[in-house]
């Protein structure tokens, strides 16, 4: 990749310097995945690495980090499942992977038994980005013989996808639609609700929040240089103290976090309360970081500097996935169970 000709806040401190992004779209986000596999199988025994792997790529692209973080969380996922072997779905080291396990309204998938014994899945699950690009994914089966979490793989002939609404102006190249299947093949990868329960379900949120943290870093970046292109007024300066504080509290919860996933306290509840807490510090961080950007840069690098417009269209977007309000109160309501408990 290029020489970056613009700053990223304080990227010293937590950037990785040996992870490059070369075409900056959904393939080469795949590809980057592919590559860092082993941060994601090591997950447990270094947080750290995976975390600061994922606020890289999304300090460098946030297409390419939106690709390769659901990859990464499947091979976090199967490690951790023990990696069943799934060479029957066509599973190999060229294979990528999404994650579903949004529920909507309408969309359930029921798993059966073959008569020839295998497990083949029907039904509709909603919210399948990049559906139509990986070739499996791991998704939740409600109902059935065998509800839980299963390997499926996403070019069988009884997948049909449709991504036909997908109109957003951010995160424009990762397709996002839902997706039929019939008479699909699978492999249980956790029975029951081992996935939602095991020790580490709540770190892939901490991870998405990760890249939050790397994109609204790198939106930062345009503040600082601005003020060494002319000097600062007071104005200026409080923009920057402003972003500096929010990113500082943002990244000490991330290294936090890191901390508990290393040492073992990351699990069960205490790991769903870290992660709405870290995902609720980061997001706020994230939408203060845009709003200050805004009112400190103005219009002109929204309608002048394509990279920075873009990435701030896209970080718009993947900051949805934060209930905001509805999430604080998962929070608060996870803070009172919390203390009746004690």
């Amino acid at each position: 990749m290029a020489a970056r000709v613009h700053t990223t806040w304080r990227a010293q401190e937590w950037r990785r310097e040996d992870l490059e992004v070369a075409a900056g779209d959904v393939l080469d986000g795949l590809a980057v995945a592919r590559r860092e596999a082993g941060v994601a199988e090591r997950l447990a025994a270094d947080p750290w690495r995976y975390l600061s792997t994922l606020a890289t790529l999304g300090s460098l692209d946030l297409t390419v980090a939106r690709a390769a973080e659901p990859h990464l969380d499947a091979v976090a996922v199967l490690a951790q499942a023990g990696h069943p072997d799934l060479s029957s779905l066509g599973v190999d080291a060229a294979s990528t992977f999404g994650v579903y396990a949004a529920r909507a309204p309408g969309a359930v998938l029921v798993s059966r038994t073959a008569a020839d014994g295998t497990t083949r899945v029907d039904g509709t699950k909603a919210w399948c980005s990049l559906s139509t690009t990986v070739s499996h994914a791991l998704v939740t089966v409600d109902a059935g013989a065998r509800p839980g979490l299963h390997a499926v793989p996403l070019r069988h002939p009884g997948v049909v996808h449709d991504d036909g609404r997908w109109v957003p102006r951010g995160l424009a190249a990762v397709r996002t639609g839902s997706m039929t299947l019939t008479d699909v093949p699978t492999v249980a990868v956790g029975e029951g609700d081992w996935y939602l329960e095991r020790p580490g379900f709540a770190w892939g949120g901490i991870g998405v929040a990760a890249v939050w943290f790397g994109a609204a870093a790198a939106v930062a970046g345009r503040l600082v240089d601005a003020a060494r292109r002319r000097p600062p007024d007071q104005v200026a300066l409080l923009h920057l103290g402003a972003v500096d504080r929010l990113l500082h509290g943002a990244l000490l919860s991330l290294r936090d976090a890191a901390r508990a996933i290393g040492d073992g306290s990351a699990d069960g509840r205490a790991g769903a309360l870290l992660a709405a807490r870290v995902r609720a510090v980061v997001a706020d961080a994230a939408e203060e970081v845009l709003r200050a950007v805004g009112h400190g840069l103005g219009p002109a690098p929204l309608t002048a500097d394509d990279e920075h417009a873009g990435r701030v269209a896209d970080l718009t977007v993947y900051l949805r996935q934060h209930h905001a309000e509805r999430d604080l109160a998962a929070l608060g309501a996870l803070v009172l169970d919390g203390e009746e408990t004690r």
